[in-house]
């Protein structure tokens, strides 16, 4: 388990950590999500000893690690660019770690091939990492970090610099992954999709201040300001209110609570179809309907309409 205890941090003027207090639970994934400069790498490189905090403490598996140096916190990272020995192969880059703390040969050679065969590289352990695609590179990364069997595995938007499709694939492998080897792992992303899909938990940080933790549908739910809902997943603006678009309802005729809009836009996305209105103060408004509810109402560009939220959960103040 990690506990961070109201860390702070401060480079010159700017205080990149705010007083963070976040608990890792042991055995767990937990995500960092935040925009860009809002410290959640920072809070990352301060976990793994990489960056002293300038206030707090840093609590790994009970001890006290705030002084202990990184090589000696038991941490592995993996870093966006994967920072692999091009001189070497997969198979010399994933034992590394292994041959620096002096394990014999043969037990070396054991836990080489069982993670080669958990990352799918067991056939590529000959090659360099130029001969292999980023995805590969990435997963022999992993596996060099979990070969030293950290206590924590500490992961800086290690799929940041791949493409969607391979994202997407790597997020479905990660989480299988954990699922087999438990070690307690931060992931640190922008990618709000990434998070809700991979992580158990996530813990979102604004301008170095952790905003709201809990579990990815805890969240989406029941977001704890405007801030964390919008970062979480799509909303619309009603009004004083914001709202998630599949919590709108559009009906053809005046209802109580409802505001008057004209349709703009129909667009059918597959299994749902999105409405662009525009309300009387000439404001946007995107709703998500169900094939089956815009097949009812049968709206075109230049009809009125009248929306409002349905209640299914408390509209967040914007």
């Amino acid at each position: 388990m990690i506990y961070l205890d109201a860390v702070d941090k401060r480079f010159g003027d700017h205080r990149a950590l705010q007083s963070v207090s976040l608990e890792v639970p042991e055995g767990s994934l937990t995500a960092l999500l935040g925009p860009s400069g809002s410290g959640k790498s920072t809070l990352l490189r301060v976990i793994a000893g990489l960056e002293a905090p300038d206030g707090g403490r840093v609590i790994i598996d009970g001890e006290d690690a705030t002084p202990v140096p990184a090589q000696r916190r038991g941490i592995g990272f993996v870093f966006q660019h994967y920072a692999a020995f091009k001189h070497m192969t997969v198979r010399e880059n994933v034992a590394f770690g292994l041959r620096i703390r002096r394990r014999r040969k043969a037990q070396i050679d054991a836990k080489v091939d069982e993670l080669l065969d958990i990352v799918a590289l067991s056939g590529y352990h000959k090659r360099y990492p130029s001969q292999l695609s980023g995805g590969q590179r990435q997963r022999m990364a992993l596996a060099r970090a979990l070969a030293i069997e950290p206590r924590v595995l500490l992961l800086d938007e290690p799929f940041g610099a791949l493409d969607a499709k391979v994202r997407a694939d790597l997020r479905a492998w990660l989480r299988r992954l954990h699922d087999e080897v438990r070690v307690t792992t931060v992931l640190v992303t922008h990618d709000q999709e990434e998070a809700m899909e991979v992580a158990d938990r996530i813990a979102v940080i604004n301008e170095g201040r952790l905003e709201q933790v809990g579990a990815p549908r805890d969240l989406y739910e029941r977001p704890a300001n405007g801030f964390v809902m919008s970062f979480l997943g799509p909303v619309a603006r009603l009004g004083e209110e914001l709202v998630r678009p599949h919590d709108l309802r559009v009906t053809a005729e005046p209802r109580a609570g409802a505001l008057e809009a004209m349709a703009e836009r129909v667009v059918h996305l597959g299994f749902e179809v999105r409405l662009e209105l525009a309300l009387a103060d000439g404001a946007p408004l995107a709703v998500q309907l169900t094939r089956d509810e815009a097949s009812a109402l049968e709206i075109a560009p230049g009809d009125i309409v009248w929306v409002g939220h349905t209640a299914a959960r408390d509209p967040i103040a914007a």
